[in-house]
């Protein structure tokens, strides 16, 4: 039954980390604005004492059940119990596992939490986080000709968070601030191997955005130019002149969501990857 409260209750059940049904789920229910999900979350099911526990929560709180479970006896008591109760319940992996089973024409090994297994692509996840950390806000230029991608821009463009985002994907990223009346460090206009990009917005958002930063910290600055719509409109117009004179592809980022700006970052990058090199 449709809730009428403006919210549902929403189980998470997982045998891992459940980040893989916490993406699917958030992406799905965001495109429902009249009504919010309560999250309950249930990592690391791999027992039927756990999961009586599970149970136990989704009988006082009905709702939406998702899952990732790959043991048998877990998935028919679960299922088992909606059924009992009449609440939906959905295999998040299910028709996916099917779907590779009919093309590759064999049975899954049912390991659970394979993708976090510590293989090659973990440990560049946590290499390039550390770099990223290492070489975030303009700290140490001297190193960023080892990026991957490097972004520069004025403040307020989203470069911290998006640099992270590119880390999580293995992507070693470093960024620079463009700071009204600081030079740009001459290394960043000479790189070679990282892929430079420029992060910008429009000069509107930018100025709605710090002065927000700045309510939120309870700051005064006495140099008004940081929240200025001329001063920000001639930062921007030096970013876009500086990208063009170095001729670095830019994103512009006022409409954009971290993960959208990352995936244009990625573009960008595998095109330059597919160029033969000179």
């Amino acid at each position: 039954m449709a809730p009428q409260t403006g919210y549902f209750h929403l189980h998470l059940v997982s045998d891992a980390t459940g980040e893989t049904l916490i993406t699917v789920a958030r992406a799905a229910a965001a495109q429902y604005a009249n009504v919010s999900p309560v999250e309950h979350v249930y990592p690391l099911v791999r027992s039927k004492q756990q999961l009586d526990r599970v149970l136990e929560e989704i009988t006082t709180s009905p709702g939406l059940v998702l899952y990732t479970l790959l043991e048998e006896d877990l998935i028919e008591s679960l299922e088992g119990k909606c059924r009992e109760l009449g609440l939906p319940c959905m295999s998040i992996l299910g028709p996916v596992l099917r779907l590779f089973q009919s093309y590759l024409g064999s049975e899954t090994t049912h390991r659970v939490g394979a993708q976090h297994v510590l293989n090659a692509e973990y440990f560049q996840r946590i290499d390039a986080l550390n770099f990223t950390m290492v070489h975030d806000d303009g700290q140490h230029v001297e190193g960023l000709e080892d990026a991957d991608v490097v972004l520069v821009g004025v403040s307020r463009t989203s470069k911290t968070p998006t640099s992270i985002y590119l880390a999580n994907r293995g992507i070693k990223t470093g960024n620079v601030p463009l700071v009204p009346g600081v030079p740009l460090a001459p290394q960043v206009e000479k790189l070679s191997r990282p892929l430079v990009i420029g992060l910008y917005a429009s000069p509107e958002r930018i100025v709605q955005i710090r002065e927000n930063r700045l309510l939120g910290l309870k700051a005064h600055r006495d140099d008004d130019q940081y929240i200025d719509r001329a001063a920000v409109t001639e930062e921007v117009a030096y970013s876009r002149r500086l990208c063009a004179k170095n001729e670095w592809p830019s994103i512009d980022v006022t409409r954009r969501s971290i993960e959208e700006t990352a995936a244009a970052v990625m573009k960008l990058l595998a095109e330059r990857r597919r160029q033969p090199v000179a």
